[in-house]
């Protein structure tokens, strides 16, 4: 066969080179995209297990299923090795600015002293040390589980938040379980956190922070008639000493003695989470390349067809050169570099269009997507593989095409 070339040949052969490219291009994207985006949330997330001030978290079914979060964390507080143990409870609600502008608001409640002790390195530098929500053990308001005592009624709230709307220290806000304002109660702003305001961050970033007590009786989670979870949270995260933390038996102890006091909930290791989100990691993308395997023997198969219409095309000029003494092999070679050639150049072009689907997606969609399309990672060595194997799978297309090839007649083909 000639020589690949883009402008040359009729112009429906060029058409063909150009869907052939196309079609392996559209199958490539596919797994570039599901790779990169779950791969570097993946990433993410076990970046931030890896960087986490806590070791343990106490987790349970259902929504804020952890009951009595106050005294629990005290019991575990008095496990051997346990330094620090910090309730969390997270939920979505409706904040008021100074001007009545509503905005649903991500809400955690916290044990402000216990809190700031379990943050990671990374975490560390974006809240205020100490927290100032009052309280530092959250139990003048919690008053033993009769939530009579005073409350705090002081949050701190994120920093895009508070730019957006230009609200700051001193001033107050209303927090509500949803939009109805006569329902909220007014809380003093005492500090922000988190990084500054970016008009490309989503709004997800909207978020504040509050004694665990006062966000439990805002949204009904505290005690009395028509509580479903009294003295709720959803989890607990615990800090040990830095002995048990380097220590993974002694770190497995302890996680067992803080199971002996909540058998009916989940006790985990961040070792255990980081194994399983990495078992979990592989599994996805080989479910993603099966997923994307469909697309790719369809453009396997398209060019295929192209190599075979060439071949077809150039019947009579293979006849000239067979009869011409040109060795089956060298014919072949030419079949196998054009394949190579069109299979190579579609694959990096579903490479790049990939990319800039990620990118399209992490500047213009919806929140949630576009928070994990900015997490994409496009690993050079896992990008060099795809394409690779493109070409490697080219070699498949090229053998059927010269079969066909080394099959014709070289009289037939001069008549």
């Amino acid at each position: 066969m000639t020589p690949t070339g883009w402008g040359r040949g009729p112009r429906h052969a060029r058409f063909q080179r150009f869907l052939a490219v196309a079609a392996i291009g559209a199958a490539v994207a596919l797994p570039v995209v599901l790779i990169s985006v779950g791969g570097g949330v993946s990433d993410h997330e076990l970046h931030a297990l890896e960087n986490a001030g806590y070791q343990i978290v106490v987790s349970a079914s259902g929504l804020h299923g952890i009951t009595g979060a106050h005294d629990l964390t005290n019991r575990i507080l008095g496990v051997p090795g346990v330094s620090f143990a910090s309730p969390v409870l997270s939920i979505a609600i409706d904040a008021f600015n100074t001007s009545d502008s509503v905005s649903p608001i991500l809400a955690e409640g916290v044990v402000p002293g216990q809190f700031t002790a379990t943050l990671g390195p990374t975490e560390t530098g974006l809240f205020p040390d100490p927290l100032p929500l009052g309280d530092p053990n959250d139990s003048t308001h919690f008053a033993n589980g009769s939530y009579r005592g005073t409350p705090m009624y002081d949050v701190v709230v994120s920093a895009p938040y508070a730019d957006q709307y230009q609200i700051s220290v001193g001033q107050s806000i209303v927090l509500a379980p949803d939009d109805n304002l006569s329902a909220g109660v007014r809380f003093n702003v005492t500090g922000t956190f988190g990084p500054p305001f970016s008009f490309l961050q989503p709004t997800a970033a909207y978020a504040v922070l509050l004694p665990l007590s006062d966000l439990q009786v805002l949204t009904g989670y505290g005690n009395g008639s028509g509580t479903i979870v009294p003295d709720a949270a959803d989890s607990i995260e615990v800090a040990v000493a830095g002995s048990v933390g380097g220590n993974p038996a002694a770190l497995d102890r302890v996680a067992a003695a803080i199971q002996a006091l909540v058998p009916s909930y989940s006790v985990s290791t961040l070792s255990q989470e980081a194994q399983q989100l990495e078992s979990a990691s592989a599994v996805l993308t080989g479910f993603y390349l099966a997923l994307s395997s469909v697309g790719i023997v369809v453009g396997v198969i398209f060019l295929t067809l192209v190599l075979l219409r060439r071949v077809e095309a150039e019947r009579r000029s293979i006849g000239i050169r067979r009869a011409l003494g040109i060795s089956g092999r060298s014919i072949a070679a030419g079949i196998v570099g054009d394949g190579a050639a069109l299979a190579g150049a579609g694959a990096l072009s579903g490479v790049v269009g990939g990319y800039v689907l990620v990118t399209v997606l992490a500047n213009h969609a919806s929140s949630t997507v576009e928070e994990a399309a900015r997490l994409a990672v496009f690993a050079p060595a896992t990008l060099a593989e795809i394409v690779a194997g493109i070409v490697v799978l080219s070699l498949a297309a090229s053998a059927v095409a010269t079969r066909s090839a080394l099959r014709i007649q070289v009289a037939e083909a001069l008549r």
